[in-house]
């Protein structure tokens, strides 16, 4: 800004030389004119280094000098007054530019008219003035429209950043869910394995089966991910509500499901959230319930509401970011997300989703 405060004092000095310089000219060269009549031309074109801070002040002395220079002396173009005029149009205010008008026009006749000018005169004062004031308007018009134009780009740039912002805030949550649930499903399963593997081997086999498929499972929801990073382009594979009954298969749960009213198709985005709800959900009761059963209730009403609720050892503290994430998951799709002691004990998480 610096930099262009000293190149816009520059501008204004070399224009308020050149003006004076024109108008004082005719006035100096070859005869010189009354001492007045100078003093009158330098009063109606120096005053023009100071337009930019007082535009109609500066138009109104100029004007006045130049009016009463021409009952004695015809410039030849009045520079000060067009300037004055170009700057009124491009840097007041839309009510003072409007009240201008009539004024310009006004002082501009009374010029022509006292002295008697003929009608060429007229045609080439008013097209002079009207050329400055049409100029002035349109570099008016051009700097907002360049305005204008910036403003768009740093809203669009600041939309991209929230976007990736809003990106990575979504894959760290997926990243969360999916390792937090896998892993600790795998772990539990393994756990189990050598327990059974002597006394039932048809177990043991069918825990080393669901550590399989929850490994390859966590692989594939992984490289999908994966994917989205190393091409922010790529759409994201999204969970659906009908993989949720595979879900609740491998949760390592005895997940008592039901569904109440009539299901409709609803977004990608809400269908996804509920996924991801139930699943970080299964993992908090595996992990600090205490116990191996839950209920999994969906209702479909004015709202899409899923109920995960089981009967442990209930509310457990801890600062993870396992709730803050189906918060945030709620939120994001319009929903709201409520967490705490169940209606018969335990824990209970229920998140509801507005149906448009």
């Amino acid at each position: 800004m610096l930099g262009v405060g000293r190149v816009g004092r520059a501008l204004d000095g070399a224009l308020a030389v050149g003006v004076t310089l024109a108008t004082l000219g005719p006035l100096l060269l070859p005869d010189p004119k009354p001492w007045w009549i100078i003093g009158l031309g330098l009063a109606a074109s120096a005053p023009v280094w100071w337009r930019r801070r007082a535009p109609l002040l500066v138009a109104v002395v100029v004007g006045a000098a130049m009016s009463i220079m021409v009952m004695w002396e015809k410039p030849f173009l009045p520079f000060g007054p067009l300037l004055a005029v170009y700057t009124i149009a491009d840097l007041s205010p839309t009510w003072k530019r409007l009240a201008a008008i009539p004024a310009i026009v006004a002082a501009v006749g009374a010029s022509l008219v006292l002295p008697g000018e003929n009608a060429e005169t007229f045609r080439l004062m008013g097209t002079a003035f009207v050329a400055a004031y049409a100029l002035g308007t349109s570099v008016r018009a051009s700097r907002s429209r360049a305005a204008e134009l910036a403003e768009r780009a740093r809203r669009r740039e600041q939309e991209q950043i929230a976007g990736v912002a809003e990106e990575r805030t979504r894959i760290a949550r997926d990243m969360h869910d999916i390792v937090t649930h896998s892993v600790g499903l795998m772990v539990v399963q393994a756990e189990a394995g050598p327990v059974v593997v002597r006394s039932d081997p048809d177990k043991a086999e069918a825990a080393f089966a669901a550590i399989a498929d929850t490994g390859r499972s966590a692989l594939t929801e992984l490289r999908g991910l994966l994917t989205a990073l190393r091409s922010p382009g790529e759409p994201l594979s999204q969970p659906r509500l009908a993989n949720l009954p595979a879900l609740l298969e491998r949760s390592g749960l005895d997940v008592e499901s039901g569904t109440t009213g009539n299901p409709r198709p609803v977004a990608e985005s809400v269908e996804a959230a509920v996924y991801r709800i139930v699943q970080e959900a299964l993992t908090n009761v595996r992990k600090h319930a205490g116990v191996h059963a839950a209920r999994v209730t969906l209702t479909w009403r004015e709202t899409l509401t899923v109920e995960i609720a089981d009967d442990g050892r209930g509310p457990a503290g801890g600062t993870g970011y396992g709730l803050a994430g189906m918060r945030e998951r709620a939120a994001a799709c319009g929903g709201t997300l409520s967490a705490g002691p169940g209606r018969d004990g335990g824990f209970s998480v229920k998140a509801a989703f507005p149906l448009e």
